[in-house]
């Protein structure tokens, strides 16, 4: 049996295009609050959705629906959902996500998660296990539209501050979707943004056992 290649540190595995989308991913990516008078192309919105739903869901349950709010009478619909805090901001964005949960995900299970067993099966009669399913992992993939709209170059300002029974009212009435959480998309402003708040440590955060 051939001899296994010794592995090499980390460090010596990375290379400068590497570091450059870790800064433009994490590091030197921002949360944005003020935006420039720039407007977002919906063929860029289709190519964030064909990246950000290939992560991965459990079950490939894939429970994440999405509304992109542009016309301004979409906008103000929302503006009246939001707080007082955030109106500014959803009104200056020039694209708001309503990242949504369908409580009806499992509907989709036999085409998505096509195994011997019936899928559905694990979430009959099961209201609070299916809404904790679509919650967390709606959750899991609006943290990948957020990496992939600053892969493509947006910029963006997720937002909570807002009611989430008029939002579900406003746009998803008649259906089986509930709001999750929101998410300014654009071009920030980079002149108008603060220090980087600071961030936990390792040790404060984080335990190997």
């Amino acid at each position: 049996m051939a001899d296994l290649p010794t592995p090499r540190p980390a460090a010596a595995l990375r290379d400068t295009s590497v570091d450059a989308v870790a800064r433009q991913l994490f590091t030197q990516a921002r949360t944005h609050g003020h935006w420039l008078p720039r407007a977002v192309a919906p063929a860029l919105l289709r190519e964030l959705y064909e990246l950000a739903r290939c992560g991965p869901t459990s079950m490939n349950t894939q429970p994440m629906r999405l509304k992109f709010v542009i016309s301004d009478a979409a906008k103000q619909r929302l503006v009246a959902c939001v707080n007082p805090g955030n109106v500014a901001k959803t009104q200056a964005a020039p694209v708001v996500v309503i990242v949504g949960q369908d409580l009806s995900f499992p509907e989709h299970l036999p085409r998505l998660f096509a195994h011997k067993t019936d899928a559905r099966s694990y979430y009959e009669d099961k209201p609070e296990f299916t809404a904790t399913t679509a919650l967390r992992n709606s959750s899991l993939q609006g943290g990948y539209l957020i990496l992939a709209a600053r892969l493509l170059g947006l910029d963006c300002g997720p937002m909570s501050g807002f009611d989430p029974a008029a939002v579900d009212r406003a746009f998803w009435a008649g259906s089986t979707v509930r709001t999750n959480f929101l998410c300014n998309l654009g071009y920030g402003d980079a002149s108008q943004l603060k220090p980087r708040p600071p961030r936990l440590d390792f040790d404060e955060a984080c335990e190997i056992v």
